[in-house]
């Protein structure tokens, strides 16, 4: 590394030139982990294609045939066509929602943390290289590389996704699919990497950081999936609407109003009520005023998706400014030139 670094000269820390050294001796000492990173991309794409196309295509067809000779079928779908597909479709969520996040906390422990612990770093730094633009390279190279990855499989997953929701019996807001459906799949990816740089800083050495930096963002990821459904204003209805809620919509909570105007949460008083007139009688034999449901409509998908972005993406701006404070303060007292 420190060999190709000199090679470009003994320009300073601004030139163009030992920014591109940078960036090559980032892609070249971790070629390993791109190669298989590209891999897993190249995979992953290729099973999606499947699923979305000829995958998808069997297990229909699997389903109509059975349906016409047992009704019962087509209720409960099954068969070796439609077991493939569904594997293909489970496995690849788990991945597009999983992996990214695994990538990144790698790189930004191992980029760091394992550089720190074998000393490359310093001497990487008394070359022609800043410790700060250093840090930066180290950030933006695997960034550029998890972002573009991840905007290939996304698209895909919602390719297939969509075409085959009906069939898989499958929620939009279901956990695995909202993330893999969308940005927030990027955005952990990027919290990811700059929490593993983060801590990679503060602890200096590679599977330590790689553990802490993990849970770390094991805490961000729980956070977002508690909290997700309060980013973005709910719906509430009351009456009839209440027992009839759009189709797909994700029902919070449901409740009755008192004759005295309390509302009372998580109860399924008159539910089963059929019709306006049947409720009405109900909910005077109960006492009560009213019903009423809290629920995210399909349409909020994206509100939702944007607002756990933007919370994610705050949290890793957070963490990289940290990370630049942190490598500040310490090279400023070990006399290095930042």
């Amino acid at each position: 590394m420190t060999t190709l670094l000199a090679s470009d000269g003994t320009s300073t820390g601004s030139s163009p030139r030992t920014g591109r050294g940078l960036a090559r001796s980032v892609l070249r000492l971790h070629r390993s982990a791109l190669w298989l990173w590209l891999l897993l991309v190249v995979v992953l794409s290729a099973t999606m294609l499947w699923a979305y196309g000829p995958g998808f295509d069997a297990a229909d067809t699997e389903g109509r045939e059975r349906c016409r000779a047992n009704s019962e079928a087509c209720f409960f779908p099954s068969g070796p066509a439609l077991n493939r597909y569904e594997t293909a479709v489970w496995y690849n969520t788990l991945a597009v929602t999983y992996f990214p996040l695994l990538v990144a906390v790698w790189a930004g422990a191992a980029l760091i943390g394992r550089e720190l612990e074998n000393g490359t770093a310093h001497l990487v730094w008394t070359q022609s290289v800043s410790p700060t633009r250093w840090l930066a390279a180290k950030l933006a190279v695997p960034a550029l590389l998890i972002t573009a990855g991840t905007a290939v499989l996304v698209p895909l997953h919602r390719l297939m996704w969509n075409r085959g929701a009906e069939l898989l019996w499958a929620d939009w807001y279901d956990e695995n699919t909202f993330h893999a459906n969308g940005t927030v799949t990027l955005a952990y990816a990027l919290c990811g990497l700059a929490l593993g740089a983060l801590v990679g800083l503060v602890v200096g050495r590679a599977l330590p950081a790689l553990g802490v930096a993990f849970a770390a963002l094991l805490a961000v990821f729980h956070l977002g999936n508690e909290y997700r459904v309060s980013l973005w204003p709910t719906v509430t209805v009351t009456g009839a609407k209440a027992l009839n809620l759009p189709d797909k919509a994700l029902r919070l909570d449901q409740g009755v109003i008192t004759d005295e105007g309390t509302r009372i949460g998580n109860n399924m008083a008159c539910t089963d009520s059929d019709g306006v007139a049947d409720l009405r009688r109900c909910l005077d034999r109960g006492g009560l005023d009213e019903i009423w449901a809290t629920y995210h409509p399909k349409s909020h998908f994206w509100p939702l998706q944007l607002a756990e972005t933007g919370f994610v993406l705050a949290v890793a701006a957070l963490a990289v400014t940290a990370a630049f404070v942190l490598l500040r303060r310490r090279t400023a007292t070990e006399g290095v030139a930042v």
